[in-house]
């Protein structure tokens, strides 16, 4: 690669970064005026004739009814009855849409419909304005944030919010094989990480635990600890600041 390729290709880089600044930008300019809300995730191919959809369309439909915006992937499936069923309860219904290569179709459910390039970009609106997440069964995606969440909890990256799966018959495997792999033979995690999350078959329960929580009295396990000081201040994305690991003394104020 000449000289003039590798210049271009350089600028081709630094332009992208505009791109990605203007979907923060958007996703930040729609979102930041909802009020609390709740992201809801799950199966883009799940029938409307389920069970599970129709748990969604009351899952939207409740959070609404107890003062929360909801906040799904846009798409059809769970996303789709989420949405739908907080738009017919009357509240504000977000769709963060994705491009990809098949074509996904936004559901027509959304009262704020955003697209973005970037899972990235997205997946911050998802953690940023939320109060808590509902999760119902999936596929790579819905563990995808079921797992960042979780690791965002347990690093104490965020202040602790409530996660809830809903479907015993659907979550239990996972749940076994986490106790049995990641504590009893190999020691990853600690025992009192499986307190960061909750699996419920009842729709009231989910809505009622995020209330709970974003009222203040939040069932989240043992008590994390408190930190203070500009580690604990927000950055733009929703996380806290930390520290430093190669500077742990140094202060570092984030960008507001």
């Amino acid at each position: 690669m000449n000289s003039k390729q590798t210049e271009a290709n350089l600028s081709k880089e630094t332009w992208m970064m505009f791109r990605i600044l203007s979907e923060f930008v958007d996703g930040i300019e729609a979102l930041s005026t909802i009020g609390p809300a709740v992201s809801v995730f799950g199966s883009s191919r799940t029938p409307e004739d389920k069970p599970e959809y129709q748990q969604a369309v009351e899952c939207g439909r409740k959070l609404v009814e107890t003062k929360f915006a909801v906040i799904t992937g846009g798409g059809p499936g769970i996303m789709e009855a989420a949405n739908r069923g907080a738009m017919e309860a009357g509240g504000q219904s977000v769709g963060l849409n994705i491009s990809l290569p098949m074509e996904q179709k936004p559901n027509p459910y959304q009262t704020h419909e955003l697209t973005f390039r970037y899972f990235f970009v997205r997946k911050v609106m998802f953690v940023k304005y939320a109060k808590g997440f509902i999760i119902f069964p999936g596929g790579f995606g819905t563990m995808d944030e079921f797992f960042e969440s979780l690791t965002l909890i347990q690093t104490l990256k965020v202040e602790p919010f409530p996660v809830v799966c809903i479907g015993h018959a659907f979550w239990d495997g996972l749940v076994g094989w986490m106790r049995e792999q990641m504590i009893q033979r190999n020691e990853y995690i600690d025992a009192q990480d499986m307190s960061l999350f909750r699996v419920t078959d009842s729709v009231d329960e989910a809505v009622q635990i995020i209330h709970k929580c974003y009222e203040g009295e939040c069932w989240l396990g043992p008590r994390p600890p408190e930190i203070t000081g500009p580690a604990a201040q927000q950055t733009a994305e929703g996380t806290r600041v930390g520290i430093d690991p190669g500077h742990p003394a140094t202060s570092r104020q984030p960008f507001t």
